[in-house]
């Protein structure tokens, strides 16, 4: 009988090898974890020991780093005062809002921007800006908060919110309202990249205030002072806990300026719907006591980190009111060059106060006519009616003998084709031609027909507004040229060039000039009863007489209108020269400068009184608004 079984029994030679594999793959396993927590283990022990034995000095200073923090305490900046000592540019106090970059965290980008009216790209490219410096620095995200922004800022520094934000107390720059004195003082901004990256500025970081323009830039270093710090004691989400010492900051200087608010008041209300500039200074020191472009901007429009849309609109504007065109347009002088030519012309001898020249309308030079302003002519004329009438004729003539080198020779010791030093940035140079200039730059000769424009003011020779005023000041003064200035202590340094000339020959040109303005000259019309004021016009082309015949330009095309004036006749004290831009006639410019005048033996005569605060505060909210 077969026996048949009901399980299949398993086989003992194959069930045995696999028991023995299996528990020898667990033991492995068990050992393989041992080995671990035994590794983990040291690495521990290993890292206890690097902690507390072996760099305990170390790292108990990085972890005191972490409870303590420093805040910066930002200078005040220097005031900025007038040369009656009121204040032009002062600060007050406010609230600078920072981010922390120790406690940032990317997703609170967005939200704290839109808090804050910022766009999210824009402060996410301030936050990548500031990846090349140490974490340790700050990002300045809002000056001078409002109320609205404060809210934010209170509403979300609470533990659960936005660790990163704090504010500290700081102070910001009050300007003039209306634009007053806009290209004189210029304003703060951000220090650029560009910037950064120049030797200038290396010692700068990102986020810093410097000055941009005007005086804010030239005396950047005087007026910043030394930034002060502040140790607290934080918690774990930065929020102040303790305060453990403090650095006080050392405020900027305080500078005087040579200008007159009285004056600058009186040549931007002359100025006003115009463009062009204002320069009055005193020519026995250099001390500029008025300087004007127009239109000018608003300062306080760069206080708290301008709009970078405003700013594209500010320097995209056609009417380019960031542009300074006291030290910066470089234009043909015209007429008012003319008195440099006339002492030239004396001082070697050429012609005494009695050579005469028959101007019919015009002359003719190596083979082309040259126009006279006056269409039918002057008739004859010596130097004393040639200035006094602005007779093109008689200078071409005076330009004809002396020639272009001689021309040159006289006008760069007056100044015209260098700059004049002034403590402001961007001043340029202008151009006084020569027969070495031409070659040099242009790789031609001079020709003896240039010359006959250049001696009218015309052709190649430029000039700023300063240097105008500058050239005849050291003129009238007897050939003494001081260096312009515009802060009171600059005039320690202000170097003299002198040039030695026939008193004579300097009060020739000089009662030529007061015919100009007292015995029917060309600007008559700026007279002052009273006040010996004497002057000189100007009407600069912009385009050739034969481009303006061909038919009509736009106003853009019109002439410039120049004016340059000094009183009294003898020991002048004061100096003006102005610009209008298209102006057409410099007649019509001659009244910006005797306003200016006027202005200065006004309160000459007052005692030298100034006005009252809230006078000059009046006139300047009348100003046209910065463009």
């Amino acid at each position: 009988m077969r026996i048949i079984p009901s399980e299949r029994q398993p086989d003992s030679s194959i069930t045995k090898p696999l028991f023995r594999d299996e528990t020898k793959f667990a033991a492995g396993k068990i050992a393989a974890f041992q080995w671990a927590v035994v590794g983990a283990f040291l690495f521990l022990l290993i890292g206890y020991w690097d902690l507390q034995v072996r760099n305990e000095e170390i790292y108990n200073a990085k972890a005191l780093q972490n409870q303590i923090k420093s805040r910066p305490i930002p200078a005040p900046r220097g005031k900025i005062l007038d040369r009656d000592n009121r204040i032009i540019v002062d600060n007050h106090e406010s609230f600078k809002l920072i981010l922390s970059r120790e406690n940032l965290k990317p997703e609170h980008i967005r939200p704290i921007a839109l808090g804050l009216g910022m766009e999210p790209d824009e402060l996410e490219a301030r936050v990548k800006r500031f990846r090349s410096v140490p974490t340790y620095f700050s990002i300045p995200l809002k000056e001078d908060l409002t109320r609205e922004e404060l809210t934010f800022v209170e509403a979300h520094s609470g533990e659960d919110s936005f660790a990163e934000m704090a504010l500290i107390p700081s102070q910001f720059r009050v300007y003039p309202k209306g634009g007053l004195a806009g290209h004189v003082i210029g304003y703060l901004g951000e220090v650029s990249d560009a910037e950064l990256n120049s030797p200038e500025w290396a010692a700068y970081n990102p986020g810093d205030l410097i000055g941009k323009m005007g005086i804010e830039r030239f005396y950047n270093e005087v007026l910043k002072g030394v930034d002060g710090q502040r140790q607290v004691r934080v918690n774990n989400l930065g929020n102040t806990r303790e305060i453990l010492g403090i650095k006080d900051a050392v405020p900027g200087k305080d500078l005087q300026l040579t200008i007159d608010l009285d004056l600058q008041v009186v040549a931007e209300l002359a100025m006003q719907g115009r463009r062009g500039a204002v320069v009055a200074l005193d020519p026995r020191t250099g001390e500029i006591l008025a300087l004007v472009s127009a239109p000018s901007y608003d300062s306080n429009q760069f206080v708290g980190r301008v709009n970078s849309r405003d700013l594209v609109s500010l320097m995209t504007d056609p009417a380019k009111p960031m542009f300074n065109r006291a030290v910066q347009a470089q234009l043909a002088p015209g007429s008012t060059f003319k008195p440099i030519v006339a002492l030239a012309a004396l001082e070697e001898g050429l012609i005494d106060e009695n050579t005469t020249v028959h101007c019919p309308g015009g002359a003719s030079y190596y083979g082309r006519y040259f126009r006279c302003h006056k269409r039918g002519g002057h008739g004859t004329v010596n130097l004393h009616k040639a200035l006094a009438q602005s007779c093109d004729v008689y200078f071409y003539m005076l330009g004809n003998r002396l020639g272009i080198d001689k021309i040159a020779e006289y006008s760069e010791a007056a100044g015209f084709g260098k700059k004049t030093g002034v403590d402001l940035p961007g001043e340029k140079e202008g151009l006084m031609p020569s027969s070495r200039w031409k070659i040099r730059n242009l790789r031609e000769k001079w020709y003896a027909g240039e010359t006959i424009s250049v001696a009218i003011g015309q052709g190649y020779v430029t000039s700023t507004p300063l240097q105008l005023a500058h050239a005849i000041g050291g003129l009238v003064t007897g050939g003494v040229w001081m260096r312009p200035h515009i802060v009171k202590e600059a005039k320690a340094v202000a170097a003299a060039r002198k040039l030695d000339l026939q008193t004579e020959n300097v009060l020739r040109v000089i009662n030529g000039m007061c015919a100009v303005v007292n015995e029917g000259g060309t600007g008559g019309a700026s007279r002052i009863p009273g006040i010996e004021f004497c002057g000189k016009t100007g009407s600069a082309q912009r385009v050739s007489n034969e481009l303006a015949d061909k038919g009509k330009l736009g106003a853009e095309y019109r002439d410039d209108a120049w004016f340059v004036g000094f009183a009294p006749r003898s020991a002048p004290e004061i100096v003006v020269a102005a610009l209008w831009e298209n102006g057409e006639h410099g007649n019509l410019a001659g009244p910006i400068v005797r306003d200016v005048v006027k202005a200065y033996f006004d309160k000459k005569a007052r005692g030298g009184k100034k006005q009252q605060p809230q006078a000059v505060a009046t006139a300047a909210r009348v100003l046209p608004e910065a463009r």
